[in-house]
């Protein structure tokens, strides 16, 4: 999900808000709720329904896949603000660990490196029921400028 102003253009501001109404339509079909930001966590959830079901009734990897990018590109691009950046992910490899019929999913980012030129950021969903991990990824991001 990110920084987004009403006319879908990029708001490095950092009162900017996170919202589903902000982010672009793929995004936000994906669900991720952003419930706190910093440069050194990123903390949401998602209410997975039938709308993120395969046909087979589990919910798709791709509805992790995005919210694993969605968190970690949050919190790289929050934690290079300051130095007029924000960080595009260049890898990510997200493990599908159990398979889930819905409900709610917590997702947590934390970085496991910051350096000048990239980062590499955990991303861990948990069912909110169990505590079980549903899926879990890494996504390795550059920091770039800023457009103008």
């Amino acid at each position: 999900m990110n920084i987004r102003d009403g006319l879908g253009q990029f708001d490095p501001r950092p009162t900017a808000k996170f919202a589903l109404s902000k982010a672009s339509t793929f995004v936000a079909s994906a669900g991720l709720v952003v419930d706190e930001v910093s440069g050194t966590r990123v903390a949401g959830h998602i209410d997975l329904t039938d709308e993120h079901f395969t046909p087979w009734g589990v919910v798709h990897g791709g509805v992790y896949t995005t919210a694993v990018e969605s968190a970690a590109s949050i919190g790289a691009s929050e934690a290079v603000k300051d130095r007029g950046e924000f960080a595009v992910g260049v890898h990510n490899g997200t493990d599908f660990l159990r398979a889930s019929k819905g409900g709610r999913v917590d997702v947590v980012a934390e970085p496991l490196q910051q350096g000048r030129v990239q980062q590499l950021w955990l991303v861990t969903i948990t069912a909110s029921d169990s505590g079980k991990t549903i899926a879990r990824g890494q996504v390795r991001l550059q920091n770039v400028p800023l457009p103008t």
